[in-house]
């Protein structure tokens, strides 16, 4: 018989949630944000410390769950009319932001002696904001379904559809960074081109017949009277549309379960799965904070400790006064 540390998956759930719990109960004592203590049971249960160490690849994967359900969530609370009201300081605010800060981190980069390439992609690593850790922050304060919540979403969704384009561009970087420009350039262009028609497509698919047919599964699954029926539904949706998205029109797990959000708030049934979503994304959303704790090693803020000072100078100031 498999004792418990024999079974990864299972060992790293228990330990991950209630180490984040203490730790989570200490930092909201000490008036701290629970995310902080998530953070640091990570640490705790990650590669860099001693004892007991989680599967972080495991950890990884669960915490995409718990973005996925987060990203639904919000989705069930944005309609595409949210987008078109705010999409003027959205589209200017992320694109201006993700090209000031890029530069920011790519002269900083430069400075440390990188290549210009890896500068670039250093830069464009800390353009963008963290999804999970803002929408976090604004479910605390209730701004949601605010206008500053409103501008955040589309923000984020502009930043997330920017950043599936540049990563095509990385193989361009390394191209030139190996003398092979001009290929790299020819190839990353036809990848753009078939990536943002992927993009398209998949939006039409939403926007057309995923508005249309998802919330018309659910009325007919909520006939059939079983609660259990309507849970999966709602699960083989968030899980699957983010899924397939993901497989077939390269979009990210989280754009893909926030469009699917977004066609489920059309249905009659939208605050009933609401209700379903919210324990389970509490849950593995605060896997993700353990994840992202797990990959951070303490011995950095010794060993190179002014460019850890200036990179998060950068982040909180630098792209606060952008």
């Amino acid at each position: 018989m498999a004792t418990p540390l024999d079974l990864p998956l299972v060992s790293t759930i228990a330990v991950g949630l209630s180490l984040a719990f203490v730790c989570g109960m200490v930092a909201s004592k000490l008036r701290l944000s629970p995310l902080i203590g998530y953070l640091i049971a990570g640490v705790i249960v990650g590669p860099h410390s001693p004892g007991y160490i989680a599967d972080i690849k495991i950890a990884e994967e669960l915490s995409e769950i718990g973005i996925v359900l987060l990203m639904f969530g919000v989705g069930l609370h944005f309609s595409v009319s949210d987008f078109l009201e705010v999409k003027k300081i959205a589209l200017t605010g992320a694109l201006t932001r993700i090209v000031l800060a890029t530069l920011m981190g790519a002269g900083l980069a430069l400075y440390w002696g990188w290549s210009l390439p890896s500068g670039l992609v250093f830069g464009l690593a800390l353009s963008v904001a963290s999804t999970v850790v803002l929408l976090r922050a604004l479910e605390e304060r209730n701004l949601l379904q605010t206008i500053v919540g409103r501008i955040s979403i589309g923000w984020l969704i502009v930043e997330d559809i920017v950043m599936i384009i540049t990563m095509l561009f990385i193989p361009v970087l390394s191209g030139i960074a190996h003398a092979d420009g001009t290929a790299s350039l020819a190839g990353a262009l036809g990848q753009l081109i078939l990536a943002l028609g992927k993009i398209g497509i998949f939006i039409t698919l939403m926007l057309v017949i995923g508005k249309r047919f998802f919330p018309w599964m659910l009325a007919v699954v909520s006939r059939t009277g079983s609660r259990e029926l309507f849970t999966l539904a709602v699960f083989a949706i968030s899980i699957g549309i983010a899924f397939g998205a993901a497989l077939f029109f390269n979009v990210s797990l989280a754009l893909g379960a926030f469009f699917a959000g977004m066609m489920i708030r059309e249905s009659d049934l939208n605050h009933e799965v609401a209700e379903r979503v919210i324990p389970f994304q509490d849950a593995f959303a605060v896997l993700f904070f353990v994840a992202v704790g797990m990959l951070f090693d303490p011995g950095i803020l010794f060993e190179q400790p002014l460019n850890v000072l200036a990179v998060a100078f950068i982040i909180v100031v630098g792209k606060s006064v952008l």
